[in-house]
C-alpha cells in the first residue's frame, strides 16, 4: 500500500490513492493445519513496524507453551462479564441530583469486542437495553490509537466509553477465575451506591396507602404444573328419583389452573363407554343459581368521560369494591370420602389412581388413602347380559373376514388384522421371520411327485405361500404355485358362521403333511434360519426342543436302556454313531410319535462330525479386492491414508475394527460390504484386536505385489455370513454326548468325553 509523503502538504494532487490499480478486494484468508493434520481457516494477522501484534501490550501467554490456534477457536463462546454503574445527571428533579444506572459490560475474548447492556426494569421510565453495541472501543483522546483490552477491565477501575464513565463493581465466577489464571489480581466486590431518585420514589409510594387488587401468577403455575392431573373415582347416587340410577364417575383435577372435569363411565350390555358429565371448569363450593350478566367480570369501570370508550377516557377500580369473593374447590378439598357439591349434585369420592396417592403422600404426608365401597346398585339385576353375536353362514363369496366385517357394519370396512403380532414378527433387517421348507407333492400322478416346491410360512400373519422351483427338461417352470394367504386346516365345515381354523407355525416341521388348496405336500427339509428360529424359540416348538425330545426318549428307554446301549455301542474305539442307524432305532422304539424334525434336532444338538467350510485365504481375498477396484477405476490410496490419519492423530498406526470399517465405507470404495468385512478379517492385528491400517493401505494398493485378475465371484453369496452358517446335515452323532444327556446310567458307565455340545 502506498503511503503519503509527510513532507508534502495534505492537498489534492499531493496524496496517493491506495486503491489505484487494485483488482481484488476480498479478505486475505490463510489455510493451515491446527494440531495434528486438522485443516482449518486461520486469520492472517499483520504485525506492526516493530514485529508485535499489538502496540500496547505483549501476549499474555508465552510463545511455545500453548497451541497456536486462532482466537476465534481458542476463546470461542468465552465472555468476561462485569457489573458496573454510571451516574446520570438529573436537572428537573428536586432532591435527586443524579440517577444511578447499573449496567453489564461484556468483553468477548475471541475478537476483543465490548458490549454494554442495562437490564430492563419495569416502569422505570427509561429506555433500557443495549447501550453500546458490540464492537471494539477506543481509549479517549489522546490515547485513541489503542483499544480497550482484557487487562484494562478490573474491579474498582473506571472506564470511559464515549464520554460516559463506568465504574466496575463486580464480576462473575468465570471472569474472576480467568483473570486469576492470567496473573491478574481481582479485588473484592464493591458496593453500588444508592440511587437518590429511586429512594425519593419509594418514599412517595409509601405515603399512598390503599389496598390494590392482588394478581396471581397464573403463567408460573401453569408452567410448573402443566400436564399434571389428579384422578379420582366416585359416584352420584340418583336412584331415588324416577328413572334414576347409580352414576359411576371419574373426576379429573388439573393442577395447572385448578379446573375439574367429570366423566361418566357406563356399562351397557357388557361394553364400557365414557360420556362427559361436566366440562372442564372451576366448581364453586356454594351454588346459588346462575350469575347475572357482568357478575363474572374481572374489572369494574367507575366512570366514563367523553363519548364512547375509544374516543373518551375511563377509570378502573383498582380496589375491586363490591366484588363478591367466590370460593372454588381446590386440591385440599379432594380426598377419599369427601363429598363435592357439583351444582346441587352430591358427588362422593371413593378411590384414586397411584399417581394421586403418591402426590398426596409426598406433599401432604397422607399415607391412608384406602378405597371405600360403592353403594348397592338396585338396577344391577335388570341389566341384560351380553350375548355373542351370531353371524350368518359364509356364502362362499370373498374371504370369511370380508363377509364377517360387512355383516357387522353397514359401511364396508377392511377387516382388522393383529397389528401387535405384525409389529413383533415383521421383517427386521436380516431377521425375516419367514420359515422356509422344501417340499414334495404327494399325488397319484408320477410326474407331480418329482416336482420341487418351497413352502414359506410368514409368522407376521400366519399365511402360507408355495413357490415351485422348476427343474431343467422337466416340463414345469419356476413360478409362484400358490399366492400368500392363510390356509384353513382340512376336515372343517366350509359354510358356517364360525371362522375357520388355519395353519399355525406349530404345524410346520420337517416330516409334516399339509394340504394347500387340495394339494398335498410333505415337508422334507428346512433352511438354516427356520431350524435356528425354532431352536431359539423352543418353548413354542416342542419338536425343536431338545429337552422335550430327550425326555420322551428317556421315558421309553428306561426299561430297556442296557439292551439299547449294548446294541448301538460304537466299535473300534469310535465315539460316534451313524445318523441313519440311530434314526432307525429311535423310530422302532417311539413309532409314529417320532418325526424327522426331532431327529434333525438331535443331530444338531450332538454333532459327531464337522464339515470343513470353504474359506478364502488372504491372497485370494486380495486378488478379488484388486479386481473389484480395477473394475471401479479406484486408485486413491493417498486420500485413504489421510482419512486414516484423521482417525489416528497420534500416528500409532492402529485403529479398532469398527473404525476401519467406517473409513473404508466412507471413502466409497467400489467394494461390497461382505468383501470389506472379509478384508478386515485377514488384516494384521495386535493383542487387543486393533488393525494395522498401513497393512490395509498395502492391501488395496495395486502397485505392491501385483496379482492377476480373477474370474467374477458372487460376493454376496460366497463371502456372506449366511454362507458360513449354511445348514449341512450331519452324518454322525456324538454317542457320548447323547448318552450322557439321557442320564440313565445307573450301573453301566459309558466311557468317553463328559461333554455335552448343544447348539444355541
Amino acid at each position: 500500500m502506498a503511503l503519503r509523503c509527510p513532507d508534502l502538504p495534505f492537498l489534492p494532487g499531493y496524496t496517493f490513492n491506495s486503491m489505484l490499480g487494485r483488482t481484488r478486494f476480498n479478505m486475505d484468508p490463510k489455510f493451515d493445519f491446527i494440531g495434528d493434520g486438522v485443516p482449518a481457516l486461520i486469520e492472517k494477522v499483520k504485525p506492526n513496524m516493530f514485529g508485535a501484534l499489538s502496540d500496547k501490550y505483549p501476549s499474555i501467554y508465552p510463545r511455545g507453551e500453548v497451541a497456536e490456534v486462532p482466537s476465534w477457536i481458542a476463546f470461542d463462546k468465552q465472555i468476561l462479564c462485569f457489573d458496573a454503574f454510571f451516574k446520570e445527571t438529573l436537572q428537573e428533579v428536586r432532591g435527586a441530583p443524579y440517577n444511578v444506572r447499573q449496567v453489564k459490560i461484556y468483553l468477548f475474548l475471541e475478537d476483543g469486542t465490548i458490549q454494554v447492556t442495562e437490564p430492563k426494569v419495569e416502569n422505570s421510565g427509561i429506555a433500557q437495553g443495549t447501550l453500546i453495541c458490540r464492537h471494539r472501543i477506543r481509549f479517549p483522546a489522546p490515547m485513541d490509537d489503542n483499544f480497550y483490552e482484557m487487562i484494562d477491565l478490573n474491579l474498582g477501575k473506571e472506564v470511559e466509553f464515549y464520554g460516559r464513565v463506568f465504574k466496575i463493581t463486580n464480576c462473575d465466577k468465570f471472569t474472576r477465575n480467568f483473570l486469576n489464571r492470567c496473573g491478574i489480581a481481582v479485588p473484592d466486590p464493591l458496593n453500588t451506591p444508592s440511587d437518590p431518585y429511586n429512594d425519593l420514589r419509594g418514599q412517595e409510594c409509601s405515603n399512598v396507602k390503599h389496598k390494590m387488587k392482588k394478581r396471581e401468577d397464573s403463567l408460573g403455575k401453569f408452567l410448573a404444573n402443566d400436564r399434571k392431573v389428579l384422578r379420582f373415582y366416585g359416584y352420584w347416587d340418583d336412584q331415588e328419583t324416577v328413572y334414576g340410577y347409580l352414576h359411576r364417575l371419574e373426576i379429573l383435577y388439573y393442577l395447572a389452573d385448578d379446573t375439574i372435569e367429570i366423566r361418566e363411565v357406563r356399562e351397557d350390555c357388557g361394553k364400557t363407554s365414557i360420556s362427559m358429565f361436566l366440562h372442564r371448569d372451576k366448581i364453586p363450593k356454594t351454588f346459588n343459581g346462575l350469575p347475572m350478566p357482568g357478575a363474572n367480570c374481572t374489572s369494574t369501570v367507575l366512570n366514563v368521560l367523553g363519548p364512547g370508550l375509544q374516543g373518551g377516557r375511563f377509570i378502573e377500580d383498582p380496589i375491586s369494591c363490591g366484588v363478591e369473593v367466590i370460593e372454588y374447590y381446590c386440591e385440599k378439598d379432594l380426598f377419599i370420602g369427601s363429598v363435592i357439591n357439583c351444582y346441587g349434585r352430591k358427588l362422593v369420592l371413593t378411590d384414586c389412581d397411584p399417581y394421586t396417592r403418591e402426590y398426596y403422600r409426598s406433599k401432604y404426608g397422607l399415607n391412608s388413602l384406602d378405597a371405600i365401597a360403592l353403594p348397592e346398585d338396585k338396577h344391577a339385576a335388570l341389566k341384560v347380559e351380553m350375548k355373542e353375536r351370531e353371524l350368518p353362514p359364509w356364502n362362499g363369496y370373498g374371504s370369511y373376514e370380508d363377509s364377517a366385517q360387512n355383516c357387522i357394519t353397514v359401511e364396508p370396512k377392511a377387516p382388522h388384522r393383529d397389528f401387535k403380532k405384525f409389529l413383533n414378527l415383521d421383517r427386521v433387517g436380516l431377521d425375516s421371520h419367514i420359515l422356509r421348507f422344501r417340499a414334495f407333492m404327494i399325488s397319484k400322478i408320477p410326474e407331480n411327485c418329482t416336482r420341487h416346491f418351497i413352502v414359506s410360512f410368514y409368522l407376521a400373519d400366519d399365511s402360507i405361500a408355495v413357490f415351485e422351483r422348476g427343474i431343467r427338461n422337466s416340463g414345469f417352470d419356476t413360478k409362484t404355485f400358490f399366492a400368500r394367504k392363510p390356509m384353513a386346516l382340512p376336515g372343517q365345515e366350509v359354510f358356517t358362521s364360525k371362522p375357520p381354523v388355519t395353519y399355525t407355525s406349530q404345524h410346520m416341521y420337517i416330516g409334516a403333511i399339509i394340504i394347500v388348496n387340495s394339494f398335498v405336500f410333505e415337508l422334507v427339509a428346512a433352511d438354516e434360519y427356520a431350524l435356528r428360529y425354532m431352536e431359539i424359540h423352543d418353548y413354542q416348538y416342542p419338536k425343536a426342543n431338545i429337552k422335550v425330545i430327550m425326555g420322551k426318549i428317556r421315558d421309553k428307554l428306561r426299561p430297556t436302556y442296557k439292551d439299547f446301549v449294548a446294541e448301538n455301542m460304537p466299535k473300534d474305539g469310535q465315539s460316534t454313531i451313524p445318523y441313519d442307524t440311530l434314526r432307525e432305532k429311535l423310530i422302532g422304539i417311539l413309532g409314529d410319535d417320532f418325526t424327522e424334525h426331532e431327529m434333525i434336532t438331535i443331530s444338531r444338538a450332538f454333532p459327531g462330525d464337522v464339515f470343513d467350510k470353504i474359506k478364502y485365504n488372504r491372497e485370494q481375498i486380495r486378488a478379488i479386492t484388486l479386481t473389484e477396484l480395477k473394475k471401479g477405476l479406484w486408485d486413491d490410496v493417498t486420500r485413504l491414508r489421510e482419512y486414516f490419519w484423521m482417525r489416528d492423530p497420534e500416528r500409532r498406526g492402529l485403529l479398532p475394527k469398527d473404525v476401519c470399517y467406517v473409513v473404508l465405507r466412507a471413502c466409497r470404495l467400489p467394494l461390497q460390504k461382505e468383501l470389506v468385512e472379509k478384508i478386515l478379517e485377514v488384516i494384521q492385528k495386535d493383542e487387543q484386536s486393533n488393525l494395522y491400517y498401513e497393512d490395509i493401505l498395502n492391501f488395496v494398493n495395486r502397485e505392491i505385489c501385483r496379482l492377476a485378475d480373477v474370474e467374477p465371484v458372487n460376493i454376496k453369496h460366497d463371502l456372506s455370513c449366511i454362507k458360513d452358517i449354511e445348514y449341512v446335515p450331519y452324518r454322525f452323532i456324538d454317542w457320548c454326548g447323547f448318552n450322557n444327556f439321557l442320564a440313565l446310567e445307573d450301573t453301566f458307565k459309558q466311557q468317553g468325553p463328559n461333554t455335552i455340545r448343544i447348539q444355541q
